[in-house]
């Protein structure tokens, strides 16, 4: 920033009018300063004065970041903070001049040459990515967004000294922060040395710098995107180049949801062939963190709504009226509605002294027939959700669920992008045409399902993200729709890594039923006449007031297991465990199940802010794990209700005999091949089906390998 002398007072540039046009108000240097000093010295609350605290307390610990509150500020002295508003790259090195200045009066040490960088907090309404325009360059700006890509931090230099080939003479140059830079002259500005011949002139282009007597700060560049929720359908997100310098460096990591103020620039370097054309960043000068829903929603919270909150969670009917809230214009499901709902709200997250971490996030998984509202309960999910991303599996490859290392065209460097669960960290992913993705795909969110990190290793950068969300998936049976003549182990093409990491796994079925179909239909004419948007049913919640109770309620409520509740939930992992490993089916019941109940109980506890989960909370959560991963763990043709028909009797017992005719006792035969065999000598696949079934209900035959291959047994 130039500085000069005018009328004996040194002044900063943007204190001269020197173009008579509409210029910025002059900056009177002094009395910004001591109205700033008189800022920090003098503003209290409470009988406190926090930023006279704040300032000796940072100063002891020799932390140099002064943090002020833009509304304060306002409070103090509006016109200096308007000033600030409109002209900050001018005034902000004046206050943190003056910051110092107040440190060194109050500790009486003139001396003292510890210096301070001025940030701020801001709780007015942001603007949005999209309202950033050119009538904003040099302004202030508050900008809430998402941050993609970090990349590592480099050296800038803010005083440049470069010295004469010629004269010998050393030239020294501020540079502005952010991603200003400068250039040398090409002719010796310095008055004639007397080493120098007489006669002899500088050289052209005489300058060279001195890398090692420049003054350098730290910089990082960072990629600010918009949120998922807030990108208008059919647009491509948006992004800006954010800046941040000296102690906000390594602030945030790829994943983060902040609020950022910052100054609106130019970036003068990569420019275009156009000279007219320039590229707008940001340079940050204060980000405000959003780790969970309280950070990012309390500013909403009013009394009033905190009242009409509690009074919620007084309400005993409170778990009901939420499940018939979550998607009401979906027919049924209701089971599945109170799952999504338990979802949505969470278990507790719970540290352990060991450093251990066990997560609250509840993922759910639904299997079933087409055309039964999978995607629908998904994209009711994604509007609800505060946070949410949602994504099809046809089109969503491992770096792109998790995080990807691509190169920066402009400085060669690696730099890490986060995926989908990394964006959504904090909330939930919902991931349609989960069986559609490539098995090594799905393998890569293992980790970030259970242990919500995600681990990279490439390009020489090994680090961690965390991917605190749930999972919402939706899939369809190996054979398109569920077959009731099939293990529902067979038709379910997921591996039990995978599958043990959902908390809920519902099969959706599309079953056949003249009243229900009657019913579906009238629901679904409704629909489309208009007439049942009419009403929504007494007691149910809005969808805007559903999602600030789903944020109220995870910020403040984490309920803990009674001892009465942890003994029931034993006894029930340990009577399911016995019932799973007496049907021998492909679908284990481990810890992690017992972990699913658990955190179903303290979801269904949130749900009505209780702090503690009871014995109503425990059974619940145990019949919705009864109706979902128990039901599909063991359903089989015998669970299904299914029997031969009358007419097929005798071709079943034809098909039976002939399968012992081709197994011998002991011998082994691949179920497909045997399949092939019997269609093409009885022309019924599902009396063969029945067959198999029969025998290996009275174990003659046995399945193994995931019902791949037929075993005789006797």
């Amino acid at each position: 920033m130039a500085v000069t002398m005018y009328d004996g007072e040194q002044v900063y540039a943007a204190d001269l009018n020197l173009a008579g046009d509409e210029q910025e108000p002059r900056i009177q240097v002094d009395k910004v300063k001591n109205s700033f000093k008189l800022f920090i010295t003098a503003w209290h609350q409470d009988n406190r004065f926090p930023y006279r605290e704040q300032l000796i307390s940072n100063a002891t610990r020799r932390y140099p970041c002064f943090e002020v509150d833009l509304e304060d500020l306002t409070a103090f002295d509006a016109a200096l903070a308007q000033q600030l508003r409109q002209q900050p790259t001018d005034l902000l090195p004046i206050l943190e001049e003056a910051t110092g200045e107040a440190y060194r009066s109050m500790v009486a040490d003139p001396n003292s040459d510890f210096s301070f960088q001025l940030t701020f907090i801001s709780r007015e309404k942001p603007k949005t990515i999209r309202e950033v325009h050119a009538d904003l360059v040099g302004k202030l700006v508050v900008i809430p967004g998402l941050i993609v890509s970090c990349s590592r931090p480099v050296l800038k230099a803010v005083v440049l000294k470069a010295q004469c080939k010629g004269c010998q003479a050393v030239l020294s140059i501020p540079i502005e922060s952010g991603l200003s830079g400068c250039r040398l002259p090409r002719v010796c500005t310095a008055v004639r040395q007397t080493q120098q011949p007489a006669g002899e002139k500088c050289p052209m282009d005489p300058y060279v710098i001195l890398a090692d007597s420049c003054e350098f700060v730290d910089l990082q560049t960072m990629r600010l995107q918009e949120t998922p929720e807030t990108i208008p359908t059919g647009e491509m997100p948006r992004n800006f180049t954010v800046t941040v310098e000296r102690h906000l460096v390594d602030k945030v990591a790829p994943g983060s949801r902040i609020t950022l103020i910052g100054i609106f620039g130019i970036n003068t370097r990569g420019l275009e062939k156009s000279q007219t054309l320039r590229q707008g960043y940001i340079r940050s000068i204060g980000i405000m963190t959003e780790k969970t829903y309280s950070s990012r929603f309390s500013a909403l919270y009013t009394a009033e709504d905190e009242e009409r909150f509690l009074n919620y969670g007084r309400d005993p009917t409170i778990y009901e009226r939420v499940g018939k809230s979550i998607a009401s214009a979906i027919f049924g499901n209701e089971d599945i509605k109170k799952a999504l709902a338990c979802l949505l709200f969470g278990g507790s997250r719970k540290a352990l002294p060991d450093g251990m971490r066990l997560r609250g996030d509840i993922n759910v998984l639904l299997i079933g027939d087409p055309s039964t509202a999978k995607s629908q309960l998904l994209k009711f999910v994604e509007r609800v959700a505060p946070i949410s991303v949602y994504t099809s599996g046809k089109g969503s490859s491992a770096a792109g669920l998790t995080a990807s290392v691509i190169k920066d065209p402009s400085s060669g460097e690696f730099q890490l992008e986060g995926g989908a669960m990394v964006l959504a960290d904090g909330g939930v992913v919902c991931i349609d045409e989960f069986d559609k993705m490539r098995s090594q795909d799905r393998v890569a969110i293992h980790e970030a399902m259970e242990q919500q990190t995600i681990s990279i290793a490439k390009a020489g950068i090994t680090t961690i993200l965390n991917s605190r969300t749930s999972v919402l998936a939706a899939a369809n049976p190996s054979k398109g729709s569920y077959d009731d003549f099939m293990e529902a182990s067979e038709q379910i093409e997921l591996q039990n890594t995978i599958l043990s990491r959902f908390d809920c796994i519902f099969l959706v079925r599309d079953i056949r039923d003249e009243k229900h179909d009657k019913l579906l239909a009238n629901h679904v004419i409704q629909l489309h006449r208009g007439g049942a948007m009419e009403v929504e049913e007494e007691g149910e919640i809005s969808l805007a007031d559903l999602k600030q109770y789903i944020a109220y309620a995870r910020a403040k409520c984490f309920p803990r297991l009674t001892p009465e509740a942890g003994a029931r939930l034993q006894n029930y992992y340990v009577a399911d465990r016995a019932k799973i490993h007496k049907d021998k089916n492909a679908f284990p019941i481990t810890v992690r199940q017992l972990e699913a109940l658990i955190r179903l109980s303290e979801a269904i506890a949130k749900i009505s802010l209780c702090s503690q989960v009871t014995l109503s909370h425990v059974e619940e959560a145990h019949r919705l794990f009864q109706v979902s991963t128990l039901d599909a763990a063991t359903q089989s043709l015998s669970t299904s209700g299914s029997s031969v028909p009358q007419h097929k009797a005798e071709l079943v017992k034809k098909v039976e005999e002939e399968i012992r005719k081709k197994i011998a006792i002991g011998s082994k035969m691949s179920r497909a091949k045997l399949e092939e065999y019997l269609v093409f000598r009885f022309s019924d696949l599902q009396a063969a089906n029945f067959a198999i079934f029969n025998l290996v209900k009275r174990e003659e035959i046995e399945l193994r390998d995931g019902t791949k291959i037929v075993v005789r047994l006797r």
